[in-house]
């Protein structure tokens, strides 16, 4: 099972890879539920979790809050996505909706080409779970299609456990019919990954306690 360590320090990145994280998503900023972190945390970030062999994740969030972006912060993602490649990570997490609460395929659609162009993988993170629930099949299709690799969910509001949103979450994974990976976190520990994993039968998880 890959467990991706969801950090938001270079310190941090550094013990969960010590403590066997198989895949890190890296942030600033966690409790504003993660933004893009600096430069310099990027390119140590990069280097020290290649002499491990262990891929890196960057997420691509200008602010805290909605994800309802203007033009000028869509280009400030552009500019950071740019920088991620520059420095090596393996792929990029982002997403940016309407204010109808719908995919917003317009700045997803230039960032995602932009992000491909530059050799990145993209990952749609927990915006899914903002999208209105009944819009979120032709969602998934529409990422798919544009080869998103990964769908972040919890399956439905933080407020909840992740336990209370599984019938949701396998119903996300029958949506994606094996086209698309549906990675499930959000609450989701050490302790309680491989009873989440089994539930759900899927072979990836993700937190910020998911191996320490």
């Amino acid at each position: 099972m890959i467990k991706e360590a969801c950090v938001g320090s270079y310190a941090a990145l550094v013990q969960n890879i010590n403590a066997g994280a198989d895949r890190i998503e890296l942030n600033d900023n966690l409790a504003e539920g993660g933004t893009t972190p600096s430069y310099g945390t990027i390119a140590q970030s990069v280097s020290y979790a290649h002499q491990f062999k262990v891929p890196l994740v960057v997420m691509i969030r200008p602010r805290g809050g909605d994800f309802v972006y203007s033009n000028d912060e869509s280009a400030i993602m552009a500019a950071d996505i740019k920088t991620v490649a520059k420095l090596g990570a393996e792929a990029v997490a982002f997403g940016c909706l309407t204010e109808e609460g719908l995919l917003d395929q317009v700045k997803m659609g230039k960032l995602i080409t932009l992000a491909h162009s530059l050799n990145l993988e993209v990952v749609m993170h927990m915006a899914f779970d903002a999208i209105t629930q009944n819009k979120q099949r032709a969602a998934l299709d529409w990422l798919a299609a544009h080869r998103v690799i990964r769908i972040l969910t919890h399956g439905g509001s933080l407020q909840q456990p992740i336990i209370a949103n599984l019938a949701h979450i396998k119903e996300i994974i029958s949506w994606a019919d094996g086209r698309i990976v549906i990675l499930p976190g959000g609450g989701i520990t050490a302790a309680n990954c491989e009873q989440v994993a089994k539930k759900l039968r899927v072979s990836q998880v993700h937190g910020t306690k998911i191996v320490l």
